[in-house]
């Protein structure tokens, strides 16, 4: 057996790995290899050895050869593992890759041996994608996160097709018209609020976007009209608009003025309260936020029944539920409360001309209009307040307990915008500007004017004389320049006007005079109620002033009596604050 043991010690020596007895070389040369004979080593390969010396030296011959055999038969291995992948298990396949080119041993010195090289992953997924049997059930299979990625008939990276069309924003053409009946087209997003809406007409009609502008859902041939919300879309209201409706763009400066002012909102006696309150009106428009509450506005209302033509008074009573009137008399009782309508699926809107289409009792009427309705006027809840004031509670009672928190968010974000920007809103004064001061040349020498509240009285001063230098013919007309004047309108007119954009304390405009063609009327809203006041001429040293207290305080033109009771309150029962526009779109 000293056979075995030398062609082992060789093989440790040259470190040859287990595949190497399977090479067919090796294994040739192993079949070639006579039986151990008693004599020595006799045979075609292995010459007799004279003695023991020499056959040491044989055996060191036939080491040597043996050394580059196994060196030649490393380095085709090694060659065929850059074309051969990898298995699951890590070994090497035992066949020869398809398509990779049998390398024949030949011998190669001992430095070109690589015992290791670098792992293809690309044919390794190649070939468990083409031949599943090769793979093991030593190591778990491994799935390909990407086979997009990887696979043979793929690109390396994705193509612009490859990904699934994602969904298009839906748009929509909706047309809006003016108070002068002029109209544009504007194309709205699903998602469009009508809060967005008007900061787009705003900005598109070159307007002062003060948050008082509005979109009005208007309806002829129902006569009903109504102001959106800020947060309501506008898609979604038009899809239940029949095709007479159109949407109305203009102010409305009593959107949230209730939140302002309160007490003009909610007389004490249209309000009660079904647990122990303290009666404030800041605790009122906290009950009504507060879904916890239950606040209820309460009154006789005129009600008209429905598919008929007659109205009748009832004792009407709001709750958070819907709108109830009582079976007999002012009675609350459940067993006497009958709905009437119900808020949720519901919009409030005001009656146009309530006395001639319907028949109302009175100009103050309101209607709860199920949005299903498009155009039937007998689903209409048709109701008739006393005066203005009522009317106003009941609406805006019915705003508060449908929406809620809602509105105040309404209210509250654009001031909330205004006070971030506040402090980018100043502008900034040049290093020159900084450098100027006022003067006073009415003596005989000038002088430095340090008093800031003189400096600007004298330039208030210097305004007014260069208004009395200009030609007489500019201040005839400079006025009808002005957003306030509305020309030769009736007194009715005026007034729908007024009402329209909002009955809030100082609302005004002016208009030429039905009676006197040389006066002017200022149009006043003051506690709801709509007041006329007449702007007279009058001659002082052949020149002509325009006074509203027969004299007393003269202004050269309107421009100066606005200015001053914009800032003053005067004759007036309240300054001027907003005045009524109309916008050309």
């Amino acid at each position: 057996m000293w056979l075995e043991d030398r062609r082992k010690e060789p093989m440790a020596l040259a470190g040859g790995p287990d595949s190497f007895l399977h090479h067919p070389y090796c294994q040739d040369q192993a079949e070639q290899t006579p039986p151990h004979r008693p004599g020595g080593l006799a045979g075609p390969g292995f010459p007799a050895p004279p003695d023991r010396l020499a056959g040491h030296q044989e055996d060191d011959v036939d080491l040597e050869a043996l050394v580059n055999d196994m060196d030649a038969s490393l380095e085709s291995l090694c060659a065929a593992s850059e074309t051969a992948p990898l298995l699951h298990n890590g070994q090497h396949s035992r066949g020869p890759a398809p398509g990779a080119r049998v390398l024949q041993p030949q011998a190669a010195p001992r430095q070109r041996v690589q015992r290791s090289q670098p792992v293809r992953i690309l044919a390794v997924r190649r070939l468990q994608e083409e031949d599943p049997h090769l793979r093991t059930s030593s190591l778990p299979a491994i799935p390909n996160p990407f086979p997009e990625l990887c696979g043979p008939g793929s690109p390396p990276a994705l193509t612009p097709g490859s990904l699934p069309p994602g969904p298009a924003a839906a748009k929509q053409d909706v047309r809006v018209f003016s108070e002068d009946g002029t109209s544009k087209v504007v194309e709205v997003l699903a998602d469009m609020t009508a809060r967005d809406l008007c900061q787009l007409l705003a900005y598109r009609s070159h307007c002062v976007d003060d948050n008082s502008w509005a979109l009005v859902e208007h309806h002829p041939h129902l006569g009903l009209e109504r102001c959106l919300e800020d947060h309501e879309l506008v898609v979604q209201v038009e899809s239940t608009m029949a095709s007479e409706s159109k949407f109305l763009f203009r102010k409305n400066y009593a959107k949230y003025e209730f939140f302002k002012n309160p007490m003009n909102f909610f007389p004490e006696r249209m309000v009660a309260w079904c647990q122990q309150s303290n009666g404030s009106h800041t605790q009122l428009l906290q009950n009504f936020l507060n879904s916890s509450s239950c606040p209820e506005i309460q009154g006789f209302l005129h009600v008209k029944e429905l598919g008929r033509k007659s109205w009748k008074k009832l004792y009407v009573c709001l709750r958070r539920s819907g709108l109830y009137c009582s079976t007999k008399g002012a009675s609350k009782e459940p067993r006497h409360l009958q709905l009437l309508a119900d808020l949720e699926d519901s919009s409030i809107f005001f009656l146009i001309a309530g006395r001639k289409q319907y028949g109302a009792p009175t100009d103050y009427g309101f209607c709860i209009k199920p949005n299903r309705v498009r155009s039937e006027a007998k689903e209409l809840r048709l109701l008739c307040a006393e005066d203005e004031q009522s009317r106003t509670c009941w609406v805006t009672a019915c705003r508060l307990l449908k929406y809620g928190m809602l509105l105040y968010q309404n209210y509250r974000i654009p001031q909330q915008r205004k006070a971030m920007l506040s402090s980018f809103s100043t502008p900034v004064r040049s290093v020159s500007e900084n450098s100027l001061v006022a003067m006073d040349f009415s003596g005989q020498t000038g002088r430095v004017i340090e008093n800031p509240a003189e400096a600007q009285s004298a330039a208030l001063e210097e305004g007014h004389a260069w208004r009395k230098r200009s030609t007489r013919m500019n201040i005839l007309v400079i006025h009808r320049t002005q957003h306030w004047f509305h020309g030769r309108i009736s007194r009715e007119e005026s007034h729908r006007i007024i009402k329209q954009q909002g009955l809030v304390d100082g609302l005004f405009l002016l208009r030429d005079s039905q009676s006197n063609p040389k006066a002017f009327v200022l149009t006043l809203c003051h506690h709801q109620k709509i007041k006329n006041f007449q702007i007279l001429p009058c001659e002082d040293d052949g020149q002509t002033f325009f006074s509203l207290d027969d004299g007393n305080t003269k202004f050269s033109d309107l421009i100066q009596l606005v200015d001053f009771y914009q800032l003053n309150k005067g004759v007036l029962p309240c300054r001027l604050k907003h005045h009524c526009i109309r916008v050309a779109l």
